[in-house]
């Protein structure tokens, strides 16, 4: 089993600073895909960042040039830098690993963006 351990969230103003942090359990956090999801209220879970066991990385329109999302294998831990925040990046972020026998989540992590 693996688990996903989320922090970093609060609360921030506009054009504020947070970083994200997901530590996994297990050292299949090497060989695994890791990213970021979000939930907004009354949303769906929209995928955020992603970043592959080989450091490529992918984002989602909206948050090119203010996100950035990074792994530190040493550490088993995937972070992501979010900066410029905005309102409507508000809600709760969850980690997700996945790898050929894994697809496992965080509890997820609350962001509010707030002017």
């Amino acid at each position: 089993q693996v688990q996903l351990v989320e922090s970093g969230g609060g609360l921030v103003l506009t054009g504020g600073s947070l970083r994200l942090s997901c530590v996994a359990s297990r050292s299949i956090f090497r060989v695994s895909d890791m990213a970021w999801y979000r939930q907004a209220p009354g949303g769906e879970r929209e995928l955020v960042a992603r970043i592959t066991s080989g450091g490529s990385t992918n984002y989602a329109d909206s948050v090119k040039g203010r996100f950035t999302i990074s792994r530190d294998s040493a550490r088993n831990t995937v972070y992501m830098q979010m900066n410029s925040l905005k309102s409507e990046d508000t809600a709760v972020y969850f980690c997700n690993l996945r790898s050929l026998l894994w697809n496992a989540w965080g509890q997820g992590t609350q962001v509010t963006v707030s002017s």
